[in-house]
């Protein structure tokens, strides 16, 4: 193996993790270093969060501890018959590493993900044992969020859950079908029993004794997975309906979509015949709708379809029904306001709070905040009259995407 500079490891490590999608630190646990005692500072209300130029979030160092991997997924660039570039860091460097870049106000955290070597036990314990050193020797009390391998040992992952503020074990694909296809060494069911495990550990350590004594702490800020798009046959309205049964079965705080890039030997899979970005985007939107906004998988994409790609999914319910508009400001339920194209959760709650006091205006709306560009056609209230209307034969292209010439050159 050809031995490798930390700067060097750095830059294949740090560019290997963009494939996993990291999560924000909100819901952790409060802890700071003022009182003299320890490294770094973990808010609550999350931490300040800094963007990459392709508009991801970069809040964290986030690396590979390795992209060495004894399996052979076929949707991985660092897939065992990959041609990439390999390196590996000790737990010391991965440490060093953290401990430097938070001094250097250059991060608040760490997210840690990890290619398999030689075993998932092996690889748990060493990615286990860089976050006890943080915590223990380094004092270091900023976020950690570790990607957690479901092959391993319930015991290392039960450590993993006492030093990380999250931990994440990824569903891979959306159906059982693309995982025996794709990646037919890994298991659903190992998967979704070890997602059930880090429940269950959460659950109990929430829970006191009749003395009132809580249990150690464990990944006070829950789980999450992540689910790769594009790389199987399976619908949006399948990965929605998967996405649901996930937060339901497992309580997790994030579903995140990650956009199947294609590998250039990785001939077995389909062609892209949507724009990646654009689904994993429409993804996202829909996957909010579902959590935020009290619509079923159902809804957003009928007969697990596909998703509007040229608007956002509110926006094609709402051109999809129009049977249930114009809505009311003044009279209509919280379920149906929410509802509303250009309407969010906050503005919902001040209308409700607004209304029990006075007939609201449109003027009012404005000053809540509201996208009225995108409501007007929905709705009727004193100070605006609806023009065009929900039967403009327009309406559609007003809010779809203009088409753009590209360039040749």
């Amino acid at each position: 193996m050809v031995k490798r500079t930390l700067t060097e490891k750095l830059a294949i490590l740090a560019d290997a993790a963009k494939y996993d999608a990291s999560c924000a630190s909100s819901g952790g646990e409060r802890r700071d270093s003022r009182d003299g005692k320890g490294l770094g500072s973990s808010g609550g209300s999350g931490i300040c969060h800094a963007y990459a130029p392709d508009g991801r979030c970069i809040s964290l160092l986030k690396i590979l501890m390795t992209n060495f991997c004894i399996y052979d997924c076929a949707y991985c660039v660092n897939r065992v018959s990959s041609h990439v570039e390999r390196a590996r860091f000790s737990v010391e460097e991965v440490v060093r590493l953290t401990v430097e870049f938070y001094r250097r106000n250059y991060i608040e955290g760490l997210f840690l993900s990890s290619g398999i070597i030689r075993s998932p036990d092996e690889t748990m314990a060493d990615m286990t044992r860089i976050a006890r050193t943080l915590r223990q020797q380094e004092g270091f009390r900023g976020y950690i969020h570790l990607k957690t391998i479901p092959d391993a040992a319930p015991e290392l992952i039960e450590e993993a859950g006492r030093w990380a503020d999250r931990l994440s074990i990824n569903v891979e694909l959306p159906t059982e079908q693309a995982m025996q296809a794709l990646a037919p060494e890994k298991s659903p069911r190992t998967i979704r029993r070890a997602m059930a495990d880090v429940r269950a550990r959460r659950e109990a350590a929430q829970d006191k004794s009749h003395a009132g004594k809580r249990p150690a702490r464990f990944a006070p800020a829950g789980q999450s997975t992540q689910m790769i798009v594009g790389a199987d046959a399976a619908t949006d309205g399948q990965i929605l309906s998967n996405a649901a049964q996930l937060y339901g079965s497992y309580k997790l705080g994030r579903v995140y979509y990650s956009a199947f890039s294609p590998i250039p030997d990785a001939s077995q899979l389909l062609p892209l015949i949507r724009p990646p970005l654009l689904r994993e985007h429409r993804l996202y939107q829909a996957d909010w709708l579902m959590r935020f906004y009290e619509f079923s998988p159902g809804e957003i994409a009928p007969q697990g379809g596909m998703l509007d790609l040229e608007v956002d999914p509110k926006m094609a319910w709402a051109l999809a029904h129009r049977e249930h508009f114009p809505v009311d400001v003044n009279r209509a339920p919280r379920e149906m306001l929410l509802r509303v194209p250009g309407f969010g959760t906050k503005s919902v709650a001040r209308m409700l709070e607004a209304r029990r006091h006075r007939t609201l205006r449109y003027e009012d709306l404005l000053r809540m905040g509201c996208v009225l560009r995108h409501a007007q056609p929905f709705i009727t209230l004193p100070g605006w009259s609806r023009a065009p209307g929900l039967d403009d034969a327009h309406l559609r292209a007003r809010f779809a995407a203009k088409p753009e010439q590209l360039s040749l050159f």
